[in-house]
């Protein structure tokens, strides 16, 4: 079995792979800065609640945008379970190519999600992540990563909102019944979801207008709220939470063989 670990801004997902199956997740707030022993308290906790005994864990592997995390981390999974974990980033040897002016400064979950829609759909795709960031990954079938589009996340957007003015409550985006509010909780709900939704389809079909060859692209959500907006989304054709998860594990397979040599 193998651990992977989708480190971002505001959270952390982690995945319980026994081969190409999911066995668990969890998904953790990202916080502060941890010490290697912080984090080995929490893997120990995690596989011991999934009743998986820690010298079946075989590897890990780590895809972060959140630098000061990855290397206790890394420390954490090597006191846990005597594994050096794969580190996913622009420099792995990975069977894509970053067609863009920066490619070492393209995030790894962006890297992560070329590999995984490539290989799972073999199609031109957009990989739409909904996390502290909303972010458009643009993929062709051959695992190109064209660039794409960073916006304000959705949750980002609400914090913003209600942090910047004096009156408005802290709201759970729960979906909306409707979209003219009656409560300023509703008001804010419809607001922040009904426009992430209508943001998200319109550039959704800006990108297919611009896609090279006229090709129509497959679009796949994923990440935290993926499912939440999907029932708002007209433009999702997918929606695969774990997509990320599915990629570390293929990123491990390919790239953990090397390591050990």
């Amino acid at each position: 079995m193998i651990l992977v670990f989708d480190v971002g801004n505001t959270e952390t997902t982690v995945g319980l792979f026994a081969g190409e199956s999911l066995r668990a997740h969890w998904r953790l707030m990202t916080g502060g800065a941890s010490t290697p022993d912080e984090f080995a308290l929490l893997l120990r906790a995690l596989v011991d609640a999934a009743e998986v005994p820690r010298r079946e864990i075989t590897g890990a592997a780590i895809g972060s945008v959140v630098p000061p995390v990855t290397a206790p981390l890394a420390e954490a999974c090597h006191q846990c379970f005597g594994v050096t974990p794969v580190v996913v980033d622009a420099r792995a040897g990975l069977p894509i190519r970053l067609d863009v002016d920066e490619p070492l400064t393209v995030g790894a979950d962006r890297i992560i999600n070329t590999l995984a829609a490539s290989r799972l759909h073999a199609r031109d795709t957009v990989v739409v992540d909904l996390g502290t960031a909303t972010t458009f990954d643009c993929i062709t079938a051959d695992g190109v990563f064209l660039g794409g589009v960073i916006a304000p996340g959705v949750r980002t957007s609400a914090d913003t909102l209600i942090r910047r003015t004096s009156k408005l409550p802290a709201t759970e985006l729960v979906p909306p019944q409707r979209v003219i509010g009656r409560r300023t909780e509703e008001c804010i709900r419809a607001g922040v979801l009904f426009g992430a939704a209508d943001s998200i389809d319109g550039i959704v079909r800006r990108i297919k207008a611009e896609w090279p060859g006229g090709k129509v692209p497959l679009v796949v959500a994923t990440g935290g709220l993926a499912e939440t907006l999907a029932e708002f989304c007209q433009e999702f054709d997918l929606v695969e939470p774990t997509l990320t998860l599915q990629g570390l594990r293929m990123a491990h397979e390919i790239l953990a063989p090397a390591a050990r040599a």
